[in-house]
C-alpha cells in the first residue's frame, strides 16, 4: 500500500475513533450527572443516553452495561480529585504541615464545587452495603485516606489539632469541605448562602482551618 493509499484510509479511522472518544466522554458525564442525582437502582442506561444525547445501544458498546458505566464514570470522579489534592500537596511540599493542610482543604473544597458529584455519590452509595461501596474504598478511599491519617496524627503531634481520634478529626474535616458543598441548593435557599462566590468558596476553607487546625506548631496539642 503506498503511503498516499494508507493516508486516504486512515483519516476515516481516526474519524471514528475521534467520534467514539467524544460519544463516550459524553456517557460519563451524563453518567456522573444522573448517578449522583438518583442513585445507581434510580438510573436507567436508556436516562443516560437521553441525557448524553446518543443512541441508548452505544452505552453497551462502550461500557457493556450499567454497572461498568457507573464505575467508569465514579473512577473519573475520584481520580480527578486525588490528582488536584496531589497536586496541591506536591505545589507546596516546602510549607508547614499546617500550611500543606490548609492548602489541601482549599483543593478540597474547590473541586467538590467544580464537581458536586463527588459528595452526592458516596451519599447515595452509603445509604446501603453494596458492592460499588466496597469498590470506591478500595480503590480510591482508603488509600487517600490513609495517608491523610497520617498527615493529621502530625498535626496533633505538633500542636496544630486537637486531640482525638484522628481519624474522626480528618473525617470531619472531609465531610465539611466538601458535603457543604454537595447542600449548595438548600445553603442557599435557607441561609442565603452563594458557593457559587469565590470569597464563600475561600471563607469556608478559612474557617475550616480555623475550627478543626486552630494551633500552630510547637504548640502543646
Amino acid at each position: 500500500m503506498s503511503e498516499e493509499t494508507f493516508a486516504v484510509a486512515e483519516k476515516p479511522a481516526r474519524k471514528q475513533q475521534q467520534r467514539s472518544i467524544v460519544t463516550q466522554q459524553k456517557l460519563l458525564d451524563a453518567a456522573v450527572e444522573a448517578f449522583s442525582e438518583n442513585g445507581f437502582k434510580g438510573t436507567s442506561t436508556r436516562d443516560i443516553a437521553e441525557r448524553a444525547g446518543v443512541h441508548h445501544p452505544l452505552i453497551t458498546y462502550h461500557f457493556k452495561n450499567k454497572d461498568q458505566l457507573w464505575r467508569a464514570a465514579a473512577d473519573k470522579v475520584f481520580k480527578d480529585f486525588r490528582h488536584s489534592l496531589a497536586a496541591s500537596l506536591e505545589h507546596h511540599q516546602d510549607k508547614s504541615p499546617k500550611d500543606r493542610m490548609a492548602a489541601m482543604v482549599k483543593a478540597y473544597v474547590i473541586y467538590a464545587k467544580s464537581q458536586p458529584a463527588l459528595h452526592k455519590v458516596m451519599v447515595q452509595e452509603s445509604s446501603y452495603p453494596n458492592p460499588r461501596l466496597d469498590w470506591l474504598i478500595e480503590t480510591h478511599l482508603r488509600p487517600f485516606f490513609d495517608a491523610s491519617f497520617v498527615m493529621m496524627e502530625e498535626l496533633q503531634r505538633i500542636g496544630v489539632a486537637p486531640p482525638g481520634n484522628p481519624k474522626l478529626l480528618f473525617n470531619m474535616i472531609r465531610l465539611a469541605s466538601g458535603g457543604l458543598l454537595a447542600l449548595g441548593n438548600e445553603l442557599s435557599a435557607s441561609s442565603g448562602i452563594d458557593i457559587n462566590d469565590d470569597a464563600t468558596l475561600s471563607e469556608i476553607a478559612e474557617m475550616i482551618v480555623t475550627i478543626f487546625l486552630p494551633g500552630e506548631p510547637g504548640q502543646a496539642a
